[in-house]
């Protein structure tokens, strides 16, 4: 049975500014817990494109991330291959916030691969990705 989280954050930034962080990989350790972020055969400075594969490292941990889906301005989608599960897909959805900026949802559906593991990669995730969530907002702008 899959598991879900979400977190929300608000950036003063428009949804184009978040859009474009988001689509950048070389940018996300200057807004996030990770360390360092790669494409597989590709460059993590231009704008990633559907299809591609990022590799992020933090700490000993290694994930990569194929973007699946991308509307400019309001949505990323992503699937996490491998690591602790069967399968995840992440999605951070941006909308005009009302007075200005950008409204930030991000929330993820998955399957641990380990049984019984998915309230503690529930509780885990929704803590980790708070905080890629208010990091991009602050660093978005």
């Amino acid at each position: 049975m899959p598991n879900s989280f979400a977190v929300t954050a608000r950036s003063q930034a428009d949804p184009d500014a978040v859009f474009a962080a988001l689509t950048h990989a070389a940018t996300w350790p200057s807004w996030s817990p990770i360390d360092s972020a790669d494409v597989e055969d590709g460059d993590p400075g231009r704008q990633q494109r559907v299809g591609d594969t990022r590799i992020f490292r933090t700490g000993r941990n290694v994930s990569r991330e194929r973007i699946v889906e991308l509307v400019p301005g309001r949505r990323f989608v992503y699937d996490n291959l491998g690591g602790p599960f069967r399968s995840y897909r992440g999605t951070v959805e941006l909308a005009p916030a009302a007075g200005g900026g950008t409204d930030i949802t991000w929330s993820a559906t998955f399957e641990p691969k380990l049984p019984l593991s998915g309230g503690f990669w529930r509780w885990y995730l929704t803590r980790f990705m708070r905080g890629m969530a208010d990091g991009l907002a602050v660093y978005a702008g």
